[in-house]
């Protein structure tokens, strides 16, 4: 009795797998020493890709003056990005140029980020650094376009950097901050909310099932009831990513909608 104790506490002494950085640096699985070369990350995002391209391309092609359930569910999607995020941050007569932008942003960043929930897939397709900067960049040429249409890029440099009613002396630190709001902070802030968000409940999600397996498989029987709560906890924050999923989307659409907005002169 006293030997299984012992085993067991040592088994916890030893813990669980921790998720390392190396699950986001993933070696090659196809296509090995070629520029094509894909990693398990990049064919996620590939297959969800062909995933969504099909599915509408197929919705589209079959679409019907009258709607069935499938056409009416893919139809609210759009009108949903449409009316709750770009009429409602730039009106209709603004947003209808940037409807079919801010709809691609809002659903291909959704379901890269539920690839982290679906079985056999795991992980996010935006969990490391590069999708989200594609993303940010997309909206950073997209309001910089805007700017030098609307107003000039002069102009739009002015409105930006230098606030109306601020005191000369100040003007010394704000036009730099400004302008590094404008060039930086913007699409890092874009890049590093996304990124790190869905980093971060890929680690939490993988901790607690790593902690389950390992209460439950490796430990011995008087520890199953640690590998319950993981279970609990882990299936609990799995729902929560769920929900972080949409989230994050949803602030990342909103975010571009809004800083193109800004890039319109004011009425």
């Amino acid at each position: 009795m006293h030997e299984t104790l012992l085993s067991g506490l040592t088994l916890a002494a030893s813990g669980p797998e921790i998720p390392s950085v190396d699950e986001f640096l993933p070696p090659e699985i196809l296509f090995q020493g070629t520029p094509f070369a894909m990693n398990r990350i990049i064919l996620v995002r590939v297959i969800m890709t062909v995933i969504m391209l099909i599915v509408l391309g197929v919705s589209a092609a079959k679409a019907k003056l009258i709607p069935g359930r499938w056409q009416g569910f893919i139809e609210w999607g759009i009108e949903y990005v449409r009316d709750k995020i770009v009429y409602e941050v730039m009106g209709e007569t603004r947003g209808k140029r940037y409807v079919p932008m801010i709809t691609t942003l809002f659903f291909t960043i959704l379901l890269f980020n539920i690839c982290g929930i679906i079985p056999g897939m795991n992980i996010a397709a935006t969990a490391t650094i590069m999708m989200p900067l594609a993303f940010a960049l997309w909206t950073f040429v997209q309001y910089w376009r805007t700017a030098c249409r609307e107003q000039g890029f002069f102009t739009y440099l002015k409105k930006e950097c230098i606030p109306q009613g601020v005191p000369a002396p100040v003007l010394i630190i704000a036009i730099p901050i400004q302008l590094l709001d404008v060039v930086v902070i913007r699409p890092v802030s874009l890049t590093v909310r996304l990124f790190a968000n869905m980093l971060a409940g890929h680690i939490i999600v993988a901790l607690c099932f790593s902690a389950t397996q390992f209460f439950l498989i490796e430990a011995h029987n008087w520890m199953a009831a640690f590998g319950a709560a993981t279970f609990l906890f882990g299936f609990i924050m799995t729902l929560f990513e769920g929900f972080v999923a949409y989230l994050q989307a949803f602030i990342f659409a909103t975010l571009s909608t809004v800083y193109i907005n800004l890039s319109y002169p004011e009425d």
